[in-house]
């Protein structure tokens, strides 16, 4: 054995199957000749000596597979061996090559797990037959994913653990005696002789591998290669001249964390993963040449605890080691390994292309450092000061090709860094720390790109950067500026989405909120609402709206603050409150501009909802959002507006309440069968006076085979389990009974009982439907779901 981690044994529990009472032949049956037994013994017993006798037990064992099929007459033999990291059984040697590797739980979700799991052995004649199964132990189970994938048919089989004292070690499974015929108890007796034998085996070459440590013990000891996989893998690096860690990656698919976790544990340090969204650390960049770091193999990541962390490929080169800590005189370092490819990577993302814009340390360089206390004046920047030209544009450039909805600028008093953040799929994540010396050259950077009053340091600032005059990319930023304590400034930029508006059908939503909202946005006159709080995707909805009736046949106006998507074929207005070009009176233009449907960026006050109202019923299709929480809420919200019920009711097509949910990403996400105390929680959630509702939209009653799917994490997803976002969505119809309710000013909670009748599912039943469909967790609903 490749040094598996054993599993101890429960105390009280033994270690062998104790001998079976019944004593039959080879093919089973009952004993009818003493020579038939004794041969068999004598086959057993040679296979015995030869595992003891082995100096290489991987090399012997995958010849012997064949050995052990003939002397058990069965048509296949996988021995398991235990990962004690992920408490599973994986296939060190099987027979069969369909499937390379075969990991099943130690538990009774298969046979071989459930004889390891209760340290007994297991026989049994048809492994399709449940009543047999539940004999045994009523939550048996057989796991049927190979045979799907194979197409190979199992029927009988003999499984029993392998152990040493009081380590479980593994456990040897026979399959299909050929026979036909079920296993006898001689076999079980000679399986457990067997099992005895490679569980002394086993554990001898666990322990001799632990006397010799090398880099690669952690793959080893799980399972997650084999020692002549390794060998192999040593041998081609050393003709291809390339590191052993980068072929295990790249020709033995053995997972980047696996290798870097084997490499933590022998040199007993911590290590690095490659996440594009690592902040940069600008201040330990400064001064360093980024082709110092790439020959050397090395990268500063962040300060923690006052150290230092620098990734590394060999943390035990010491003259290497003790040239970086030069660069960081007084400080304390603590080196981390990370891989060749993974280091190279970290610069990439901490210094971009250097061709383009410059590497941080080259642009920090150019700034001079200036002393916090000087006048304002001499801080201030302009645009042919191409450092801190090239530094804000690398900022905005980094936070686009990350996928971020919005930029955060920071700056603290006194000699505090400034923070830049970015918000990516909802979440805030720290992008990099910029010197506290050029936080007002930042600010003033910003300031200039957006046409502000950079000697306006009191009140807040709204403002619009076109990237396209600066940086290239035609990328549009929403910009405020807020003071903030110590005299500073922060400045939030919201990225604008460019480009054509998502399809309808692609905004997620649920077959029959789909049908009955397109219904609505199909109709030539009435109002549609949709609401939710700043950033839940409203106005990204209305476009994708407009864009579904954007046809030649339409005029389509719009009055936005700004106008954040542009499509063609729109008649796109900004509104401007300080010249008193409000929503209102843009409505007011627009219906002298012979218009078919109307869209108005948000309903903010009593004339502008009154106008739209109006609108609506005679003869135009109007678009608005609101910030509400809920459909009901909104309907309350307008009346308390002194909006007119009975004209309110006559237009209202339908009110859509929307959030934005981390979704499972779809290359890492991990199926799973929920307990029942599982699934009647989500249930619980669902809200139990709706049960009928549940059972009626979604057919998913409870059973062992009920799969849901949970966070992993990859590198796709930088280990999070989560990768973009999807709509959750409460969309309540105006029905006739709603307009009689509105008529009637009912109150809150009767609308909502209303709605649904109507047939309305609540933003977290529409949340917990996507869970059953496997695009969401319930921590994720429960995030951006109130009740």
């Amino acid at each position: 054995m490749t040094a598996e981690t054993a599993t101890s044994i429960p105390p009280g529990q033994p270690g062998t199957t104790p001998p079976p009472t019944k004593v039959g032949p080879v093919g089973g049956g009952e004993v009818t000749s003493l020579k038939t037994l004794s041969e068999y013994r004598l086959k057993l017993q040679d296979l015995s000596n030869r595992i003891h006798a082995a100096t290489n037990l991987d090399e012997i064992l995958i010849d012997m597979k064949n050995d052990i099929c003939v002397i058990f007459n069965v048509d296949r033999v996988t021995i398991y061996v235990v990962d004690g990291v992920r408490r599973e059984l994986v296939s060190r040697y099987k027979s069969g090559n369909e499937i390379g590797e075969i990991r099943v739980p130690i538990a009774n979700m298969s046979i071989a797990g459930y004889a390891a799991s209760k340290q007994k052995v297991v026989n049994v004649k048809d492994v399709n037959d449940e009543r047999e199964l539940t004999a045994i132990d009523p939550a048996l189970r057989f796991d049927a994913r190979w045979d799907k994938k194979t197409g190979y048919k199992t029927k009988q089989v003999l499984a029993h653990p392998i152990t040493f004292k009081t380590f479980l070690l593994g456990a040897i499974q026979l399959i299909n005696k050929k026979d036909n015929k079920p296993f006898s108890t001689t076999d079980e007796q000679a399986v457990a002789e067997l099992s005895k034998t490679l569980g002394i085996a086993l554990y001898n070459q666990r322990r001799m591998v632990k006397a010799r440590p090398s880099k690669f013990d952690y793959l080893i000891n799980n399972s997650i290669i084999t020692s002549k996989e390794l060998e192999k893998a040593v041998a081609d690096a050393r003709g291809a001249k390339e590191p052993v860690e980068t072929l295990l990656v790249r020709d033995f698919k053995v997972a980047k964390k696996d290798v870097l976790t084997s490499l933590s544990q022998f040199y007993n340090v911590g290590y690095e993963l490659f996440n594009d969204r690592t902040p940069i650390p600008g201040d330990l960049l400064q001064g360093v040449k980024v082709p110092f770091m790439k020959n050397n193999l090395w990268v500063p990541i962040k300060t923690d605890d006052g150290k230092i962390i620098i990734a590394i490929d060999n943390p035990a080169d010491v003259p290497r080691m003790d040239m970086i800590r030069a660069i960081y005189p007084g400080k304390t370092v603590e080196f981390h390994v990370s891989l060749q490819e993974e280091i190279l990577a970290f610069i990439k993302l901490f210094t971009t292309d250097e061709k383009e814009l410059g590497s941080i340390d080259d642009i920090l360089g150019q700034l001079q450092a200036e002393d916090s206390e000087m006048d304002d004046e001499m801080q201030r920047v302009g645009e042919e000061d191409s450092a801190v030209v090239q530094l804000v544009n690398k900022i905005i450039l980094d936070a686009y090709a990350r996928n971020a909805s919005d930029i955060h600028i920071e700056p603290f008093p006194g000699k505090q860094n400034t923070k830049v953040r970015i918000r990516v799929d909802g979440a805030c994540t720290v992008y990099q720390m910029i010197p506290y010396q050029y936080r007002n050259a930042i600010v003033s950077r910003l300031k200039i790109m957006s046409d502000l009053d950079i000697a306006e340091r009191r009140k807040p600032q709204d403002g619009k950067i076109k990237f396209k005059k600066y940086g290239g990319k035609d990328i549009e930023l929403r910009v405020a500026t807020i003071p903030t304590t110590g005299g500073m400034e922060d400045v939030v930029m919201r990225i604008l989405a460019a480009g054509e508006p998502i399809p309808l059908d692609k905004m997620g939503f649920s077959e029959t909120n789909y049908k009955r909202f397109v219904s609505c946005v199909e109709k030539p006159y009435g109002i549609i609402f949709v609401c939710g709080p700043t950033g839940s995707g409203k106005t990204t909805t209305l476009h994708s709206a407009l864009g579904f009736i954007n046809k030649p046949e339409t005029k389509i106006w719009t009055a936005e603050d700004p106008v954040e998507i542009t499509q063609a074929g729109l008649r796109q207005v900004q509104v401007q409150p300080k010249i008193g070009f409000d929503f209102a009176a843009a409505m007011r233009a627009f219906l002298r501009a012979d218009p078919d449907v109307i869209m108005v960026g948000e309903m903010r006050d009593k004339e502008t909802t009154h106008i739209g109202i109006e609108a609506s019923l005679t003869g135009h299709l109007v678009f608005s959002t609101l910030h509400t929480n809920s459909a009901p809420e909104s309907i309350t919200r307008l009346l308390d507006m002194g909006m007119d019920p009975f004209n309110f009711a006559d237009a209202i097509l339908c009110i859509l309440a929307q959030r934005l949910a981390r979704t499972l990403c779809g290359e890492c996400k991990e199926p799973y069968n929920p307990t029942r105390e599982q699934y009647d929680e989500l249930i619980r959630e669902y809200g139990e006076g709706d049960l009928e509702i549940f059972g009626q939209r979604l057919n998913f009653p409870f059973s062992k085979e009920l799969t849901l799917h949970q966070p992993k994490g990859c590198d796709r997803c930088n280990q999070t389990g989560y990768r973009g976002r999807c709509g959750i969505h409460e969309l309540l119809m105006g029905t006739d009974d709603m307009k009689k309710q509105i008529q009637l000013k009912a109150p809150m909670e009767t609308l909502r009982g209303q709605a649904i009748s109507d047939g309305m599912a609540t933003l977290k039943q529409d949340g917990i439907e996507k869970i059953f469909t496997g695009k969401l967790d319930l921590l994720q609903v429960r995030k951006v779901c109130i009740k």
